[in-house]
């Protein structure tokens, strides 16, 4: 049995063969597309095409390639950081100059440029400011601020009138020595003559004769007692009038301090306490009662007077 022959195929038209065509066609354009679209990260040009052989590279396109791409890192980097950098040259710049200026004030000061070359006394009445200096004259030629304070101690601590004293230094080459003597109270007769001695029972100065114008102070316990401090205190709350006409104080305790004016009038001042409010009280008294010989006070809001 013979098979049938088979069908004729009816023949493509244009229409159909370009479609087909085309079909195949946009595949292969897309591919070429993405193809040419791709570039190479570092060399910055389009990478070539699958299909197509890469081009020979030499070995000094890439070196150049690998500068050009440091440097321009670098660029950025220095762009990026520009105002950091500008803050820490501030800082670094500041802090130096500081340290520069500390430094040099530091080197400056004890340097002879700062050497002591005039010593001034101020505060001194009863002593001699040129003695003073003169004690003091070690200190010349050292800086200011290499000056002895041990030394100026030791030097001063011959002169017992001086109670306190401070340094100043005045750069660059004046030293001064302020000083606060000591206030005497009174004279306390011994053997040895007449001993000058200052609310703390310091001694000043011991002479034959009693120093004028200071009052002989007669106390029990001497003056590391109580009743001596009551008495140095009372006698340095007196008024001027009445502290120069001052000639005894008396005390056993410290609650009896009687005082003697060389008027002959006695006052009986009591302890120390509230000194102030009854040198005013007492001040009163003697206006009103010229001819008082004996004045209380030791209340100072009334004064009793005989």
């Amino acid at each position: 049995m013979r098979r049938p022959a088979p069908l004729p195929t009816a023949p493509e038209g244009k229409g159909q063969k370009d479609a087909a065509s085309e079909v195949e066609t946009r595949p292969r354009r897309r591919e070429r597309a993405e193809a040419a679209s791709v570039v190479d990260i570092e060399s910055g040009q389009p990478a070539a095409p699958a299909d197509e052989a890469p081009q020979p590279t030499s070995t000094g396109d890439v070196w150049r390639a690998a500068r050009a791409r440091r440097k321009a890192l670098r660029a950025e980097i220095r762009r990026f950081t520009q105002r950091s950098r500008r803050r820490r040259i501030i800082w670094l710049s500041s802090i130096g100059a500081v340290l520069l200026l500390i430094g040099g004030s530091v080197a400056a000061a004890y340097s002879p440029l700062f050497a002591v070359e005039k010593i001034t006394v101020a505060g001194a009445t009863t002593l001699d400011p040129a003695v003073i200096e003169a004690a003091l004259a070690d200190q010349i030629g050292t800086p200011l601020a290499l000056v002895d304070t041990s030394e100026v101690k030791a030097a001063l601590l011959a002169f017992p009138l001086i109670e306190t004293y401070a340094l100043e230094a005045k750069p660059p080459h004046d030293l001064t020595v302020r000083i606060v003597e000591r206030t005497p109270v009174g004279v306390i007769r011994s053997d040895a003559g007449y001993t000058l001695v200052d609310a703390a029972g310091v001694a000043l100065a011991t002479t034959s004769d009693q120093p004028a114008g200071q009052p002989i102070i007669e106390v029990e316990g001497g003056v590391d007692s109580t009743a001596f401090e009551s008495a140095g205190l009372v006698v340095r709350s007196l008024p001027a009038g009445i502290r120069g006409a001052l000639t005894g104080v008396s005390a056993s305790t410290a609650d009896d301090v009687t005082l003697t004016l060389s008027t002959g009038l006695t006052v009986v001042w009591g302890s120390a306490e509230e000194s102030g409010l009854k040198a005013l009280t007492l001040s009163a008294a003697l206006n009103a009662n010229p001819g008082a010989t004996s004045i209380d006070v030791t209340s100072p809001k009334v004064a009793v007077v005989g």
